[in-house]
């Protein structure tokens, strides 16, 4: 499997346990509970962040040399470009609704369990069908100059959570990622 494969199942793999820690801090909300909003907050910053000016690049441009190869795909392509475009829209309204949240402004309940689940399930549904159903057929029908040309689709730079080392603004949650990763 080509490196560029591997880092895009990497990614989803990282997303999907940034997800599951962002909806165990929502069901302490639900409860009633005061989650940690700087931690739902730093998840979905990065989510927003690291993906669409990275990850959804290097998909991209996979993607379009996936349907070069395989025009049958064309529509089920366009449909994950279009959930890149919707789950953006989502996180910005999440986001939007934490930080008054935080800033203890009044916001509904059934309003930010409504953005984020609405967030959760596109972005789950998103990473499981292109693990699924995309992911199989790039690794069969794209070649060396293809995944050369994903490689350069973005200028090279570390991953500010996941990279080597993970910038201040999140370091609480590297920690706590890190932490999870010891008591498994």
């Amino acid at each position: 499997m080509p490196e560029s494969l591997n880092q895009w199942h990497a990614e989803h793999v990282n997303f999907a346990q940034l997800l599951a820690l962002f909806e165990r801090e929502l069901a302490r909300f639900h409860e009633g509970e005061r989650p940690d909003y700087a931690l739902m907050l730093d998840i979905v910053d990065y989510l927003r962040y690291y993906p669409d000016r990275f990850h959804h690049a290097r998909e991209d441009v996979a993607f379009e040399r996936l349907v070069a190869r395989d025009p049958n795909l064309r529509v089920r392509i366009n449909r994950l470009l279009q959930e890149h475009r919707v789950i953006a829209r989502a996180g910005d309204e999440l986001l939007r609704l934490l930080n008054d949240v935080a800033d203890e402004a009044m916001v509904p309940r059934e309003a930010v369990e409504a953005a984020a689940a609405t967030y959760l399930v596109y972005y789950r549904h998103h990473l499981a069908t292109e693990e699924r159903d995309i992911m199989p057929r790039t690794a069969e029908l794209l070649d060396a100059e293809d995944w050369a040309a994903v490689g350069a689709a973005v200028p090279a730079g570390p991953d500010p959570l996941f990279g080597d080392a993970a910038e201040a603004r999140y370091a609480a949650l590297r920690r706590l990622i890190d932490l999870e990763a010891k008591t498994r």
